[in-house]
């Protein structure tokens, strides 16, 4: 899946952003307060609104009054242009979330539109207002006689529950399921190292959580059942990491599994909770961007924290690899040294304007641009406070 473009309007201090040409991989700037995190925060709330519901996902960040932006009437809204594959049509998702009776927040209108190629109105697979609404049913996989397919009216539960999810998870409305499974699919990182580090009770985990605290049961999980994927990563911290020339997980007598990592010099391995910080998590990243089920969308804050500067420019190739060829990822990061392995085209500048933030292209700084050009590195221009400010 690639994000071609995003609207965000009142979602906290996003009063009204607009981004286009999305690259696949996309890396945001800016100063802290500036709304990094609330930016990642989007694709975390558009998740935890299709697990559970609109209003659980808003009460987990203090209500609708505490993510409207500030001193703003009206509704939150998104919107969504993406590409499921190359070769599939433009979809667009647009979804606003308000107030309804005794103020409780409600969806207050939610479309899915499928268009083939870049001509010609978009034809509506779903349209929903307040609970009820239309959708279309057939598996519509060609795409092709997409407004032949007949649409029927429905009603969901509660009309804080997205039509994405409710109609999603049946197999006559394919395009929605197909919709539906990769926004289940993002994978928002919040990494905890000491989470990652410690050892777990056996259990059975194929994916990296969110925190990374099952990181030894899924190196376990790919160990048993993908070894090459495994060696492949061990091979990549030999390289990256020195000292370590090998990683195990073992489960221990008492039913734990931990991490062990080998230094070439001592004969006997260290527990993970003996290596430093960094090296757990470089270790956690190749876990995840080798995942045999790749995610559609990843996104990383700062991964330079714990890390040392040498392997800024090494994770920086790893998510550009990872965003050619297997999906989409987004970064946030204040590290010159990972900048300097970005093109500028892929780099987005968050700054605060009349109170809210505004988002724009780092291209499009004529400045930055023409000394980029002249062989000036990304990393020095952010420095040099160049990249930020309005554009020249």
């Amino acid at each position: 899946m690639k994000i071609e473009s995003l609207k965000i309007k009142n979602y906290k201090v996003f009063k009204d952003v607009n981004m286009e040409n999305i690259p696949n991989f996309a890396v945001f700037l800016g100063k802290n307060g500036v709304g990094k995190t609330t930016f990642f925060d989007v694709f975390g709330f558009l998740h935890d609104c299709l697990v559970g519901n609109v209003n659980s996902a808003l009460s987990r960040r203090g209500g609708f009054r505490e993510v409207i932006s500030r001193d703003q009437e009206g509704n939150i809204e998104f919107e969504i242009k993406f590409r499921p594959s190359e070769n599939e049509p433009l979809t667009t998702y647009e979804l606003s979330i308000g107030l309804g009776e005794r103020s409780l927040p409600i969806v207050k209108h939610e479309v899915l539109r499928l268009r083939r190629g870049q001509k010609g109105a978009p034809w509506k697979v779903l349209e929903f207002f307040g609970g009820e609404g239309y959708a279309a049913e057939g598996e519509l996989n060609s795409y092709e006689d997409v407004k032949l397919a007949e649409r029927k009216m429905q009603k969901l539960e509660s009309p804080d529950i997205l039509a994405i999810k409710g109609l999603g998870q049946f197999k006559e409305f394919a395009a929605i399921a197909s919709f539906r499974k990769m926004i289940e699919d993002w994978y928002v990182a919040d990494l905890k190292v000491d989470s990652a580090r410690e050892r777990h009770e056996s259990g059975y985990s194929e994916r990296l959580s969110r925190t990374g605290d099952n990181l030894s049961d899924v190196a376990k999980y790919i160990y048993d059942n993908y070894p090459e994927v495994l060696k492949s990563i061990i091979e990549k911290m030999t390289e990256r990491v020195p000292g370590v020339s090998n990683v195990e997980a073992k489960t221990t007598e008492d039913g734990y599994v931990v991490l062990k990592f080998q230094n070439g010099i001592f004969k006997n391995p260290f527990a993970a909770k003996f290596v430093s910080d960094g090296t757990i998590k470089m270790f956690t990243y190749l876990v995840l961007l080798n995942d045999p089920e790749k995610h559609a969308l990843l996104c990383v804050e700062e991964p330079e924290n714990q890390l040392y500067p040498e392997l800024l420019e090494i994770l920086a190739e790893e998510f550009s690899t990872y965003a050619a060829y297997e999906g989409q990822v987004f970064v946030s990061t204040h590290s010159p040294d990972f900048l300097n392995a970005v093109g500028l085209d892929s780099i987005f500048v968050l700054e605060k304007k009349d109170g809210f933030t505004v988002i724009n292209k780092a291209s499009d700084n004529e400045l930055a641009y023409s000394l980029y050009k002249a062989g000036d590195l990304p990393g020095a221009l952010w420095k040099q406070k160049i990249l930020t400010g309005s554009r020249q």
